[in-house]
């Protein structure tokens, strides 16, 4: 009775109250979640200098391809998996689920393969010098290997969210930071073991986080139930997770293909050393952006469950709420990082030269972030009502459309400088297009009529085997 309450309170409890019970565990998780990130990036930086740095950050793309598909099966999956639960039906919610973990299953196998066969070409065709491929191969070469923890991991736990059981995920975030911050100062530090130890402990503590949510689903603390029947892959099912993921594979993939560009850039008009200042300014910008994605994926399961269930004066409630909220946290992001940006470099090297040029790159790539809550959000409610076409669109956007072309511009006119440059006015093009896509799309999202006709899905229904 418990499971069921804990998707069902989604349609019940106040929304203030149930945004901030579900963002909140999820800020914190994705805070701890960004602080192993930080803290990586500084361990490797002080045991092995900014080169190394600059290694990892070639290998990024690499990770963001693993990502990528992940992000289509998580995000897709629970925004099908809230939309049939809030449907009440739960039979085709535990289909889906199934399905998305043989869809894990596959692309793991892909990625060690991947390991053993391409790994060094891909390494030097994303930018890898003779200086850093070895720290890159290092590093990509057993995370490829663990490719179906970090799937699974990834991907179960936002079904964690989308069932409402936002507490449950925190915890996992917190455990999995946490265990891979100590097992790196262990072997980076202690064994020695450089930029493979941190691979090393990024793995394990994956393996820890898979565990847990094996048992979570396997021993009836979910709403969902996992069998074998349920793993046979079906056609719709598999469509359908994927085009609602789409957007957010996509927005992923975009961003291997940004950090390619940005790498090559930086090379061609800078240095390596420019390469790793990029990696450190990229982890600080993840930590300051968490609060944003928290707020987002509370929001989700909300949104996901209300249109579900035709509760349209909730989803409106929880729309005007979320962008409220993500707004005056972009304008406190933004004040943070005019102000304090040498204090965030400090923390990562005490090289007076890398201090310097993080501090100016700082202040331009922030200098509209009081924009970016808007896209954030918006991104997150078209995901999670199924709308493909402008998750998609506004997923793309700042990437693909705005950010790379800039990328590969303005450094002709400004040099590095130029790189940097991009990523304001970026976000500035991504806020015009998310309040136009939000004021097209005003009718379903901000209307207070319950009688409008019932998500797509009810017209379409997956089929089920007979019991």
């Amino acid at each position: 009775m418990q499971q069921k309450y804990q998707s069902e309170r989604l349609g019940i409890e106040p929304i203030p109250k149930l945004l901030r019970s579900l963002s909140i565990p999820a800020m914190v998780g994705m805070f701890v979640m960004a602080l192993y990130n930080v803290v990586d990036t500084i361990f490797i930086s002080y045991a092995v200098g900014i080169s190394a740095v600059a290694g990892l950050t070639i290998s990024f793309p690499v990770i963001m391809i693993i990502m990528a598909i992940s992000v289509a099966m998580g995000i897709g999956g629970s925004s099908v998996i809230s939309r049939r639960l809030g449907a009440k039906r739960e039979k085709e919610a535990n289909q889906v689920f199934g399905n998305i973990v043989a869809m894990i299953i596959f692309v793991s196998i892909i990625g060690i393969i991947g390991a053993f066969t391409i790994l060094e070409p891909m390494l030097i065709l994303f930018g890898a010098t003779p200086d850093i491929l070895g720290y890159s191969y290092d590093y990509m070469f057993p995370i490829l290997i663990g490719t179906f923890l970090f799937s699974f991991g990834f991907a179960t736990n936002s079904i964690v969210r989308s069932e409402g059981n936002a507490r449950f995920s925190m915890n996992i975030m917190i455990i999995s930071s946490v265990l891979n911050i100590i097992l790196d100062a262990i072997f980076i530090f202690v064994l020695e073991m450089g930029v493979r130890g941190a691979a090393y402990a990024t793995v394990l503590s994956q393996g820890v986080v898979t565990v847990l949510l094996l048992k979570y689903f396997l021993t009836g603390k979910s709403s969902l139930s996992l069998s074998l029947a349920d793993l046979k892959p079906k056609f719709a099912i598999i469509k359908e997770v994927f085009s609602v993921g789409l957007p957010g594979f996509m927005q992923q993939a975009a961003g291997g293909i940004m950090f390619i560009s940005i790498n090559a850039m930086l090379i061609r008009f800078g240095s390596e050393f420019h390469v790793g200042l990029f990696g450190i300014v990229q982890r600080i910008s993840m930590f300051m952006l968490m609060p944003l994605v928290g707020i987002m994926q509370g929001m989700q399961p909300i949104v996901g469950y209300n249109f579900g269930a035709n509760q349209f004066s909730r989803l409106k409630e929880t729309v005007w709420l979320g962008l409220k909220v993500s707004t005056i946290l972009s304008t406190a992001i933004f004040a943070v990082m005019m102000i304090l940006p040498k204090y965030f470099m400090i923390i990562f090297s005490a090289d007076p030269e890398v201090i310097k040029a993080g501090t100016d790159a700082i202040r331009i790539l922030f200098a509209t972030s009081f924009f970016i809550g808007v896209p954030v959000i918006c991104g997150g409610i078209f995901q999670a009502l199924g709308k493909v076409k402008e998750s998609l669109i506004l997923s793309m956007s700042r990437q693909i459309l705005f950010l790379i072309p800039l990328v590969l511009i303005l450094p002709h006119l400004f040099g590095v400088n130029g790189v940097w440059m991009a990523f304001p006015i970026a976000d500035a093009l991504s806020f015009g297009l998310a309040v136009i896509l939000l004021y097209r799309n005003r009718q379903t999202i901000l209307r207070e009529d319950e009688t409008i006709e019932a998500p797509s899905f009810e017209k379409e229904p997956v089929d089920v085997p007979a019991q």
